[in-house]
């Protein structure tokens, strides 16, 4: 093995490793947050870094050690990074419109005039 390979080895292995410590970092935000809403924020953010990290920590590591490009650790990559905060946002959505209570410590509610706003909306075209 070259100088080269061996460095980007231990990028590859470091890189896994933060991967790991994001996701003991979101797990605590997930059991110390207050409320669905923060919950899932640490969460989702957490999940998202982790994998990703994880993932190009893997593609750097088997090119390294392999000599191979991996096009289905990138689409892993590609897959998360647009799927997980979609889906995250989707689910807090429903959330609210369920009316789910926000937290006490919850100083500013920026999503109620809008969502007011769209049931007005709603009603003035059911009149209609």
């Amino acid at each position: 093995m070259s100088v080269v390979s061996v460095i980007f080895k231990y990028i590859g292995l470091f890189l896994i490793l933060g991967g790991a410590a994001s996701t003991i970092i979101g797990s605590i935000g997930h059991i110390r947050f207050p409320d669905v809403y923060n919950r899932a924020h640490a969460a989702t953010k957490s999940s998202t870094i982790a994998v990703l990290i994880t993932l190009v920590g893997a593609l750097i590591y088997i090119a390294a050690t392999q000599g191979v490009f991996s096009v289905q650790l990138l689409l892993g990559i590609i897959f998360v990074y647009l799927t997980n905060p979609v889906g995250s946002h989707l689910l807090l959505r429903a959330a609210y419109r369920s009316k789910v209570e926000l937290s006490e410590l919850t100083l500013v509610d920026e999503l109620k005039e809008v969502m007011h706003k769209d049931e007005e909306l709603n009603h003035k075209e059911k009149e209609q």
